[in-house]
């Protein structure tokens, strides 16, 4: 389902064109209902394709890291650890921690070795007030030299209402569970009735359900040691 297709499906299941109102435009406000379900459906679902990495560098001395601009959580952060070899080196992934354990067990910020633990730290004190790249992570201890990292984490994919292609991955391969959320935005927006919302909150927790079965489940299991999926047979 792309996205002409998607805005088509709200206006016919809702006989609502949504015409231009209180300042808003008709796309203004069908795009609104799309984006709200689509970070919906992100913060619900973890699946591969709303993660990222990076590969970046820690400067020897300088215990701060600073994220992307499309940051929203980690997933994981490793560092190459044969500085010399960059990237090629065998990785070690960091263990997170809050900024209290880090500044507590490495108060001397001069104390220099391999990084061993990572957190959120929140403001970069280098970047502008309010910059998008407003937030870095602190490791420790700090560095002892330079060394590449790889930074793995979740980011919200551009929206199909942004994309110029006008197809998104939920659009091509989960358009059930779009749709409906879709439909419970536009619909709670019309102060629909309770029925009707019920059962797109039923068809939306449906689709839901079989996307986490794919992203929470069959996503992260492995047949050799999980065995293969299976019902019970009477």
């Amino acid at each position: 389902m792309n996205y002409s297709q998607l805005v088509t499906a709200i206006k016919g299941y809702t006989e609502n064109s949504f015409p231009d109102t209180l300042g808003m435009t008709s796309t203004t406000q069908v795009n609104t209902f799309i984006r709200n379900a689509e970070i919906r459906i992100y913060n619900t679902v973890q699946m591969p394709q709303f993660k990222k990495n990076v590969e970046g560098s820690l400067t020897s001395g300088k215990h701060y890291l600073s994220v992307p601009p499309d940051f929203l959580a980690v997933y994981s952060l490793a560092v190459f650890t044969t500085p010399a070899l960059g990237v090629m080196s065998p990785q070690h992934f960091l263990l997170p921690k809050d900024v209290s354990f880090i500044r507590e067990t490495y108060p001397d910020p001069a104390y220099g070795a391999e990084p061993q633990y990572y957190a959120l730290f929140g403001t970069d004190s280098s970047a502008p007030f309010n910059s998008p790249f407003n937030l870095s992570l602190i490791v420790g201890p700090s560095p002892d030299a330079d060394y590449k990292v790889e930074l793995h984490y979740y980011y919200y994919p551009e929206s199909i209402t942004t994309a110029s292609t006008g197809t998104s991955w939920l659009g091509e391969n989960f358009e059930s569970v779009l749709m409906y959320g879709s439909l419970l935005e536009a619909y709670t927006f019309m102060k629909g009735e309770p029925d009707v919302i019920a059962q797109y909150q039923k068809r939306y927790d449906e689709a839901l359900a079989q996307l986490k079965r794919l992203g929470d489940g069959m996503d992260r299991k492995d047949a050799y040691r999980n065995g293969q999926a299976n019902n019970p047979v009477n």
